[in-house]
C-alpha cells in the first residue's frame, strides 16, 4: 500500500530516468492510492507534453488510453478530494512556517495523505518533499 502524488504516477507514462524504478515499485504494491486531484493533474502533464511538442497527438492519445485502462482495471485507488480536505489545506497555510514553499495543489496532496493517516508520500517534487517533512510526513521515492 502506497500513496503517490502526480509527480510519481506520471513516471509510469513518461519516459524519465526514474520511470523503470517507479514501475517496478508500484506494480509490486497491492494498492496504489492517489488523491482525485491527480486525475486532472496527470491530464495536465500529458497535455504539456503535447503542447511542448515532446509528444505527437497520437502519443498523447495513447497515454490517455493507457491511463484510462489502468484506471478501469483498478490499478489506482482514488482518495476523494472533499470539503474537509480543502478546508484543512486552507488552514495548513495559516500555521505553515513562512520558510516553507508549498503550492496549493501540493498542499492538497499532503493534506489528503494526513487525512487518510498515511505516514509517507511517494513524490519526486523537491518542494513538496520539503513541505511534507514540515507537516510530519515522510517523503519517499520508489
Amino acid at each position: 500500500m502506497i500513496l503517490c502524488d502526480t509527480s510519481a504516477i506520471a513516471k509510469l507514462y513518461l519516459a524519465e530516468q526514474e520511470s523503470p524504478a517507479v514501475r517496478l515499485k508500484l506494480e509490486a504494491e497491492d494498492q496504489v492510492f492517489i488523491s482525485e486531484l491527480g486525475r486532472a493533474e496527470l491530464m495536465g502533464v500529458f497535455h504539456r507534453q503535447l503542447r511542448e511538442r515532446k509528444w505527437t497527438r497520437d502519443q498523447f492519445l495513447i497515454a490517455v488510453r493507457q491511463f484510462t485502462n489502468d484506471d478501469l482495471g483498478g490499478f489506482w485507488t482514488w482518495l476523494p478530494l472533499d470539503g474537509a480536505i480543502v478546508e484543512a489545506a486552507a488552514k495548513t497555510f495559516v500555521t505553515l512556517p513562512d520558510s516553507v514553499f508549498l503550492r496549493t495543489a501540493d498542499c492538497l496532496h499532503l493534506v489528503t495523505a494526513l487525512h487518510h493517516r498515511f505516514a509517507e508520500i511517494c513524490t519526486y517534487d523537491t518542494h513538496q518533499s520539503a513541505a511534507a517533512v514540515a507537516l510530519g510526513l515522510k517523503p519517499r521515492t520508489a
